[in-house]
């Protein structure tokens, strides 16, 4: 396994226990590296996508709630919207992934930390978002705060609650 594809399951994790334990990323992190043989190249993509995520997490997901018909978000399973979160940092704002990898990697990690429909969920949403970035891209929208801002308005009504 690659250290990238390994630095985006660290991430998975740190993000889930930031979410539920309610804890600072930076204690979250300096907790989740204590005793692991990790590469470096692994831990700098683990954190730098940690941080990249919570710092921009409101307007991540508020393009996620608005891509997800008929699923609030807080009603998403949180390995799901966790690594929707991730993924979406990374489709926006880590020119250095092409799209496509940022979803499929989303999608083996679902496979592997999600529920059985996890997968195929995931990539629903995701490649929604994909479309409507370079659709915003095609019409001139380069800055990700904007193509966000976009997303998010996307959506005209809210998301129903699912059963």
């Amino acid at each position: 396994m690659g250290s990238r594809r390994k630095g985006r399951e660290f991430a998975l994790q740190m993000l889930f226990q930031i979410e539920m334990a309610g804890q600072k990323p930076e204690e979250v992190m300096a907790l989740f590296w204590q005793g692991r043989q990790v590469l470096d190249a692994a831990r700098n993509f683990a954190e730098h996508l940690v941080t990249g995520a919570v710092e921009v997490r409101p307007r991540l997901d508020a393009a996620l709630g608005a891509a997800s018909a008929h699923w609030r978000l807080k009603r998403m399973p949180a390995v799901d919207r966790n690594i929707m979160r991730l993924a979406l940092y990374e489709m926006l704002f880590m020119a250095d992934t092409p799209r496509v990898v940022a979803i499929d990697e989303a999608i083996e990690i679902a496979k592997r930390f999600g529920s059985e429909e996890s997968s195929q969920f995931v990539n629903g949403i995701l490649d929604r978002l994909r479309k409507e970035i370079e659709q915003a891209e095609a019409e001139g929208v380069r800055a990700p705060a904007a193509i966000l801002e976009r997303l998010r308005e996307s959506s005209a009504e809210p998301a129903e609650e699912s059963p």
